[in-house]
């Protein structure tokens, strides 16, 4: 019986890693698209309201930062070992960028005087730690070199015209999930101009996903993923169903419900991480090292699988009652509650709001 289960192990614990880096992306991703958007905002008022909008979450969405970590050093030890070197650099900067956002949160409204250098800190940190983010997945769909089990790589072998495709991908996209999130919890002015920049958003976002399908396809493991007979039958509906939905974001900017940017962008990115999975499965170091040669010992996995089991359902629950708690629309005095009437009829006539 144990023998039988044993495969399975690998890839039960590689999809609880998956589904932590899914929400990690889509949790964290909306706040730090917020944080991109930042230093467009017409209005010092819409800058306090789009970080009060986020203020009760952000920190817990980066709970699943800390998690995929741990989960990847714990269960997938040799994928760490390697991956690690390999992204010493972007890792670092990206954690950087983190810290000084979460110092932004707790210094701009402390400050008159120089709130315009954390209005920096913020929006800066942000844009690194995104663009660092697209470093490290244009490195991992590209390949990373290996010899003798060690990474092979140098110190900047991480940069390529791939990985530059992607960190611009992901400052869309992110900034796409921001500007969707600001239209379903603000309102007025603020919303008007979540609604104009999305636009911008969603272009940038669509032109980088076709130049790195296209720039994947010349990846020869990738290409023969989706492009061979039959693969490519089964797989076709994953992009044709994603410019779709693209297209929707475009037609229901102004005339859809409040949470339709929102929730549409976050089925993008699902479907984008959905092409991921295809291109690298079942590599941990993509095309190298596979979950069943990188997982580890059968004592460790059980110390990790208890500590999932307690731990996965407290933070779920804390995260779901946070946002429950913080469901309203975020209000001029950085309280939750209904939209003033008149701010609804101006965001939907299209008006500033002011």
């Amino acid at each position: 019986m144990t023998g039988e289960l044993m495969p399975a192990i690998p890839v039960l614990f590689a999809a609880i890693a998956a589904f932590g880096v899914a929400v990690y992306v889509l949790a964290d991703g909306f706040d730090l698209g917020v944080g991109i958007l930042f230093l467009l905002a017409p209005r010092n008022e819409d800058r306090d309201l789009m970080m009060a909008s986020i203020e009760p979450v952000w920190d817990g969405n980066e709970t699943w930062l800390v998690m995929g970590g741990t989960l990847l050093l714990a269960a997938f030890p040799a994928g760490y070992y390697v991956l690690l070197p390999a992204f010493y650099l972007p890792v670092f900067f990206m954690l950087f960028a983190l810290v000084l956002r979460g110092i932004a949160f707790g210094f701009r409204l402390q400050t008159e005087r120089f709130r315009w250098a954390w209005d920096l800190a913020f929006a800066g940190g942000s844009l690194v730690a995104a663009f660092c983010q697209g470093l490290i997945l244009g490195g991992l769909i590209g390949g990373i070199p290996m010899e003798g089990g060690m990474y092979a790589g140098g110190a900047f072998g991480f940069v390529s015209f791939l990985g530059l495709l992607c960190g611009a991908g992901l400052i869309g996209g992110y900034g796409l999930l921001g500007a969707g999130w600001l239209i379903w919890k603000t309102s007025g002015s603020t919303q008007v101009f979540a609604r104009e920049v999305a636009r911008a958003a969603l272009i940038l976002t669509t032109a980088m996903m076709l130049l790195v399908s296209a720039w994947s396809a010349f990846v020869p493991e990738v290409a023969t993923r989706w492009f061979a007979w039959p693969n490519i039958a089964f797989l076709a509906p994953v992009p044709l169903v994603t410019a779709g939905l693209l297209f929707a974001i475009w037609q229901r900017l102004w005339s859809g419900r409040e949470t339709d940017t929102f929730l549409l962008t976050i089925a993008v990115f699902l479907l984008g991480f959905v092409g991921l999975i295809v291109s690298l499965w079942p590599y941990v170091v993509p095309r190298h090292v596979t979950i069943w040669d990188g997982i580890s010992d059968p004592q460790t996995l059980a110390f990790i699988g208890v500590g999932l089991v307690i731990i996965l359902p407290v933070v779920l629950a804390y995260q779901g009652h946070a946002y429950w708690v913080f469901r309203g629309k975020t209000r001029d005095d950085a309280g939750y509650g209904p939209a003033a009437p008149e701010a609804d009829a101006g965001a939907a006539t299209g008006s500033n709001g002011e």
